[in-house]
C-alpha cells in the first residue's frame, strides 16, 4: 500500500522535472523567440499599486511637519541655492573695475560646494520622494504604521526568500550558458553562420539576464535603431546598460577591460564577435582605439558600435561631460537614452563604493529594473564643428529626451582631482567679465 502512494505521489524527481518544464516554457522559449508573456507587465502593475498604497500610509502616518521637511531635504538637497551663472551674479555689480565684493561671492560657492555640490552627488545613489519599501530612504518610514510594517516585512520575505534564489540560479544559468555557447561558436569558421550564431546566442543570454533582475524595459522609436558601420552613443548608468540593449540588437562594445566576473563575461564574448576593450590609464591604448573604431565603421557590414562617452557611471539624474575621442572619427553618431525607474530598484553602480559582486546582490534583491530605452535620430558632424562642440550637442539631445539635466564636468571626478584646466577656465571666465564691464564702464581696470 504504501509503494502504491509512493507511485502517485510527487517525488523529487517529477518536482524536478515540473519545475524545468515550468522554466523552459515560461523562460527560456521566450527569451529564445523574443515572446512577452506579459508577467513583467503585471508583476510591475502590482508593485505600483503597492508603492501608491505605501506612499499614502506613509503621508498619513507622518506628521505634516516632518513630511514637509522631509520633502525639501530631499528636493532642495542640504542647502538652499540659487541658480544662478557667475556672470548673472557678478556682472551686475561691476562699474568698470574689480569688486572686492567678488571675494564673497566665492566665498560663498565654496561653502556650498562643500557643503553638497552639484558634481559629487551625481556619483551617489539618487534619494526618492517617496519610499518603495527598500531601505533607500532618509526616514525610517516603516514604523509609521503596523500595516506598512507588515507590507514591508513580507517583501522582505519575496525579496530574499523567493525572488533572490530564483534570479541567482538563472544567473548562473545565463553565465553557464554563455560561456559554453561562446566557445562552441567560436570554433566555426568565420562567415555568416558563425555572425548570426553569435548574434543569437549574445541576445538570448542578454534576455536572460535582464530576467534576472525582473527587468521591463521599454523601447521608444525602433525606426532610429543604429545600424551597421554607426556608432552607438548612450548615457551611462550601469553594467546593465549592455545588456539592456543587447536585448535589442546586437553591438560591438568599446570599453574599460575588468577582470574578475566582468572580465570573464568580457573574455566570452571576445570569442565570437569583435569588440575593443582598452586600458584607460595607456595612452597607447587610447590611439588603438581610435584606430580601430576608424576601421570598424569604415565597413558598413560589421556591427554598430557602442560606446559610453562619460567613461563612468552617473546615477542617472544627469548627463556628464561626453569624451571627444568617439566624435573624432567621423561616421554617424546614433544616439539613445536610457533612463531607470527608481522606485522599483538602483541600477546606478556606485564602483568607488560597492564591489561587483555587492552591486549585483543589491539588484537580485530589489524589486524590478525597470527603464524606458529612447532611439534617437542619427547625428553626423556638421561642416567646421569640432569635435567637443558635436559632443555636446549630441549629449544635449539625450539628456533632454531622458529628463535629465546637463552638467559640463568629467565624470572621471568621481576617482580624480579637478584638472588644473577647470579652473584655469573659470579664472578667465571671471577675468572676461571684469575686462569687458570695464570696456563699457569708466575705463579703469585695476
Amino acid at each position: 500500500m504504501e509503494e502504491n502512494r509512493e507511485g502517485y505521489g510527487l517525488t523529487d524527481g517529477k518536482i524536478l522535472f515540473i519545475c524545468l518544464i515550468l522554466f523552459v516554457l515560461l523562460v527560456l522559449l521566450p527569451s529564445v523567440f523574443r515572446v512577452s508573456l506579459g508577467i513583467s507587465h503585471c508583476y510591475v502593475k502590482i508593485l505600483i499599486k503597492m508603492l501608491e498604497w505605501a506612499t499614502l500610509q506613509t503621508e498619513e502616518g507622518v506628521k505634516k511637519q516632518k513630511a514637509l521637511a522631509l520633502e525639501n531635504l530631499i528636493s532642495t538637497g542640504i542647502i538652499q541655492r540659487e541658480e544662478t551663472s557667475m556672470e548673472e551674479e557678478i556682472a551686475g555689480r561691476h562699474q568698470g573695475c574689480f569688486n572686492l565684493a567678488d571675494v564673497m561671492y566665492f566665498s560663498k560657492r565654496g561653502c556650498e560646494a562643500v557643503a553638497e555640490d552639484e558634481v559629487t552627488r551625481r556619483f551617489s545613489s539618487e534619494e526618492l520622494v517617496s519610499w518603495n519599501l527598500l531601505s533607500r530612504t532618509n526616514a525610517n518610514l516603516h514604523h509609521v504604521s503596523w500595516q506598512l510594517s507588515v507590507v514591508w516585512v513580507a517583501g522582505i520575505l519575496i525579496r530574499y526568500c523567493l525572488l533572490m534564489p530564483f534570479r541567482i540560479c538563472l544567473a548562473v544559468f545565463s553565465i553557464l550558458l554563455l560561456v559554453l555557447a561562446t566557445t562552441v561558436v567560436g570554433q566555426f569558421p568565420n562567415g555568416r553562420v558563425k555572425c548570426w550564431l553569435s548574434n543569437q546566442v549574445q541576445m538570448i543570454c542578454a534576455r536572460l539576464g535582464v530576467r534576472c533582475v525582473s527587468g521591463l524595459i521599454r523601447f521608444h522609436n525602433r525606426e532610429n535603431r543604429p545600424q551597421e558601420g554607426g556608432i552607438c552613443v548612450a548615457n551611462h548608468t550601469s553594467p546593465l546598460d549592455v545588456l539592456i540593449l543587447a536585448t535589442d540588437g546586437c553591438y560591438s562594445l568599446v570599453g574599460q577591460a575588468h577582470g574578475g566576473f566582468l572580465g570573464l563575461i568580457q573574455k566570452s564574448c571576445m570569442q565570437t564577435s569583435r569588440h575593443v576593450l582598452f586600458d584607460r590609464s595607456e595612452m597607447k591604448d587610447r590611439h588603438l582605439v581610435r584606430k580601430k573604431i576608424r576601421e570598424h565603421i569604415a565597413d558598413k557590414a560589421k556591427l554598430p558600435i557602442l560606446i559610453f562617452p562619460e567613461g563612468t557611471c552617473i546615477n542617472n539624474t544627469s548627463v556628464m561631460m561626453f569624451k571627444k575621442g568617439s566624435f573624432e572619427v567621423g561616421g554617424t553618431i546614433h544616439p539613445v537614452a536610457i533612463k531607470y525607474d527608481p522606485r522599483f530598484g538602483d541600477a546606478f553602480w556606485n564602483s568607488t563604493k560597492y564591489s561587483m559582486m555587492t552591486y549585483i546582490f543589491n539588484l537580485m534583491t530589489s524589486w524590478a529594473i525597470v527603464c524606458n530605452v529612447w532611439y534617437l535620430p542619427p547625428m553626423v558632424k556638421e561642416e567646421e564643428e569640432d569635435a567637443v562642440h558635436f559632443a555636446n550637442r549630441v549629449k544635449a539631445v539625450i539628456a533632454a529626451r531622458g529628463g535629465m539635466s546637463v552638467l559640463p564636468w568629467d565624470g572621471g571626478l568621481k576617482r580624480k582631482k579637478v584638472k588644473e584646466s577647470f579652473k584655469e577656465e573659470q579664472q578667465k571666465k571671471y577675468c572676461q567679465i571684469v575686462i569687458e564691464n570695464g570696456s563699457v564702464g569708466n575705463g579703469n581696470v585695476y
